[in-house]
């Protein structure tokens, strides 16, 4: 079936006990809607529906889903499902709350708690290029403090990048959007090839999965704290497999932050994933270590012929 897109179930339709107010986002996994609960308290839910194998067109409820596509919906609907009960088990500030999740419509839903704020990719937007090194240590030690906790539970997120960190008013992150589901659906669904973002997600993202760990969060996270600085996602790891042209950060910013910081960066980013922090208490005992101002001494050898490579490639 060729990619479509998909109509959002209509205002005021009614799911279980909540009822829809509006269509928050359109994905091409699923669609996210504010509804209101039996008390009236807002929520998120989002309603599993993959536009590569269902399509529901303008005044339908139902998805139509062909015979050909059925096996692979069913699969992608029960890693959904599963996905929603693990995650309801977690109880953490820094992890989107799951609330509820059930079967309707020939689908499956999952209900969340509806954060107030904006994302940080939306933060950077507004203020590209100038986001402070102690504002990204606050928060990306914060939102470690989540992570940990889901992969304490044996899960990864797969899908971490700055519109999947939820920034509440007063800048507590949240992970959101977790893409755990579509990397569960296997090779062997050819159709349902795992989904996520280029410049955010490892060089494992893109092999068999059987390397996938809690490093390749890290990988995700090492991106995201790039793009703080940079404005923009880094160079596609299975672009930089290819040919690396990613600058790194230590090169890039040297003077502007802290050489720790930098550092920590470029860990993140290493292409093997044995040599990035093995785990995220590593990755934030680095983060929470005392800054130290950038100084104004000249840049080390190895500073100036990485630089001297880059001035060569840009001929």
């Amino acid at each position: 079936m060729a990619q479509q897109a998909n109509q959002a179930l209509p205002n005021g339709h009614t799911l279980e006990e909540y009822t829809i107010d509006r269509q928050l986002s359109l994905g091409g996994f699923s669609i996210v809607y504010l509804a209101k609960g039996p008390d009236g308290v807002q929520v998120a839910i989002k309603e599993y529906l993959p536009n590569s194998l269902a399509l529901r067109n303008d005044g339908q409820i139902m998805p139509v889903i062909s015979a050909e596509h059925l096996g692979a919906f069913r699969y992608g609907m029960k890693c959904f499902f599963e996905e929603g009960r693990a995650l309801a088990k977690l109880s953490h500030p820094n992890v989107i709350r799951v609330l509820n999740f059930f079967r309707a419509n020939e689908t499956v839903y999952m209900v969340m708690e509806y954060e107030h704020g904006r994302t940080l990719q939306e933060f950077i937007q507004k203020h590209q290029g100038h986001i402070s090194e102690r504002f990204i240590r606050g928060v990306f030690t914060r939102m470690l403090n989540g992570l940990r906790e889901v992969h304490s539970h044996k899960l990864l997120h797969l899908d971490l990048k700055p519109s999947n960190i939820y920034l509440r008013a007063d800048n507590t992150p949240v992970l959101i959007d977790f893409g755990a589901a579509r990397q569960t659906l296997s090779t062997d669904q050819p159709i349902l090839k795992p989904m996520y973002t280029p410049g955010f997600a490892s060089p494992e993202h893109y092999g068999s999965r059987k390397d996938l760990g809690p490093w390749s969060d890290i990988y995700s996270v090492g991106a995201s704290m790039y793009a703080c600085l940079a404005g923009n996602a880094p160079q596609a790891a299975d672009e930089r497999l290819k040919k690396d042209n990613l600058m790194p950060a230590m090169i890039r910013w040297d003077g502007q932050f802290s050489d720790r910081l930098l550092e920590i960066i470029d860990w993140c980013l290493n292409l093997n994933h044995l040599y990035r922090p093995q785990s995220v208490f590593a990755l934030q005992k680095a983060l929470v270590e005392t800054v130290k101002a950038p100084s104004a001494k000249s840049s080390p050898n190895w500073i100036n012929r990485f630089v001297d490579k880059f001035k060569k490639a840009d001929k």
